[in-house]
């Protein structure tokens, strides 16, 4: 597959088969993320390849219950089109499935980041030289692109922070050493790749400054 083609087509997966993932395709998957962009070659992030029914169900437990927490949360939406309605709609039945369901995809990668100093200060005071995760989450996209181009699917979800100190321990991590960046279910998915409903990137470029557009025709 081209990278283009993978890149494209990398979309959120959130129903899966429950066929076995081979080990050599999860080491592929994580060689393509440790080759991300790396701000001072840090390479921070820290990866949990889980693949035991146990400690699945215990994740997917804390899934459930951080997804129904974070979904009582959620505004009522305002919808332009019928078609925008119909589009949400489907994406939050899916979202519902996949935290029924997480525990029965048969591979989980979190992403752990460590909870460290970032940044310098001189005379001048702060020197900003960007976030921590800024060198965690592109290593995250290398992980589901390559997964991609290998027939399989990922999710990038995040809502297991709503009780990540529950979700580290589970797995052995110290919490007061790490965050989750990301929680990425691993399987054979059961839809059908393609492209994600994206709004045209014409729309958020500027040319030179801000406010300078390119022509939407």
């Amino acid at each position: 597959m081209e990278a283009m083609e993978a890149i494209l087509t990398t979309r959120a997966m959130r129903r899966y088969s429950d066929a076995p993932v081979a080990d050599d395709l999860v080491m592929q998957c994580l060689e393509a993320a440790q080759q991300a962009p790396s701000g001072g070659n840090v390479q921070p992030q820290q990866y949990v390849v889980v693949r035991s029914p146990e400690v699945r169900n215990a994740l997917s437990e804390i899934y459930r219950k951080a997804f129904d927490r974070y979904e009582r949360c959620l505004p009522e939406p305002v919808f332009r089109s019928d078609t925008d309605r119909a589009s949400y709609e489907r994406t939050r039945k899916a979202s519902q499935d996949l935290a029924r369901t997480i525990g029965d995809v048969p591979v989980h990668v979190l992403f752990l980041q460590p909870i460290i100093p970032w940044g310098f200060r001189d005379e001048e005071g702060v020197v900003d030289i960007g976030r921590l995760d800024g060198s965690v989450f592109p290593a995250v996209q290398n992980f589901c692109i390559a997964a991609r181009s290998l027939g399989l699917g990922t999710a990038f979800t995040t809502v297991i922070r709503v009780y990540q100190r529950e979700a580290l321990e589970v797995i052995g991590a110290d919490p007061d050493r790490f965050e989750i960046a990301a929680h990425i279910p691993l399987g054979y998915a059961t839809g059908n790749f393609g492209r994600a409903p994206r709004k045209d990137v014409r729309r958020s470029i500027h040319l030179d400054r801000y406010g300078t557009r390119p022509t939407l025709d």
